[in-house]
């Protein structure tokens, strides 16, 4: 199975079998992002590598204002799309199998969760999972340790108060804080 092949099953958002030859290839995958992420984690690189392995670590190449503060975690990361002027901070970790898009400009606070699978609810199938996406839009602040579940949309402009757990989208422009996350109030330019 190509990875092109692996992201268009994942992004059908179509239930997996557990031990299916899809849930294979999620493991083999997460062996090359273990060992991507452990080169990443366990020395100090210059952000120009720091790039370099995030690229391999993703099959594309992220752009020179991508800014990563390691440690990072993944246990996949062929499924995350990543815009310009990206900010990850410090102990993230991404469960991307289900797909991740990151749009140009968001900042990403330390220690955010960001989930793209659940199992399956049914205990003879529970080692199954049904993949959703995350997408974050343009210029989205997510404080620190924050969690966001499977299938939430983050509106573009929108900022998530720092600890919160993200179920459901949110709308562009909001500031969403609490757990679960709630809209607090609207932005508004310039004031």
């Amino acid at each position: 199975m190509t990875i092109p092949e692996f992201r268009a099953v994942m992004d059908s958002g179509q239930p997996i079998e557990g031990y299916s030859e899809i849930h294979q290839m999620m493991h083999q995958l997460s062996q090359e992002a273990l060992r991507i992420t452990m080169q990443l984690n366990n020395t100090y690189h210059e952000p120009t590598q720091v790039r370099k392995l995030m690229s391999e670590l993703i099959g594309a190449e992220v752009d020179e204002t991508f800014t990563l503060f390691p440690p990072f975690f993944t246990d996949c990361g062929k499924n995350i799309h990543i815009g310009k002027n990206v900010f990850i901070n410090a102990g993230c970790k991404f469960q991307d199998q289900g797909g991740i898009t990151i749009d140009d400009g968001a900042l990403i606070g330390h220690g955010t969760v960001l989930a793209t699978l659940n199992h399956m609810i049914e205990p003879s199938k529970r080692q199954g999972m049904i993949p959703s996406p995350i997408h974050i839009g343009k210029n989205v602040w997510i404080g620190a340790n924050v969690t966001v579940l499977p299938g939430v949309t983050i509106g573009d402009n929108a900022i998530i108060g720092a600890g919160a757990v993200v179920t459901k989208d949110i709308p562009a422009n909001a500031i969403a804080v609490g757990t679960p996350a709630k809209v607090v109030r609207m932005i508004e330019e310039g004031k």
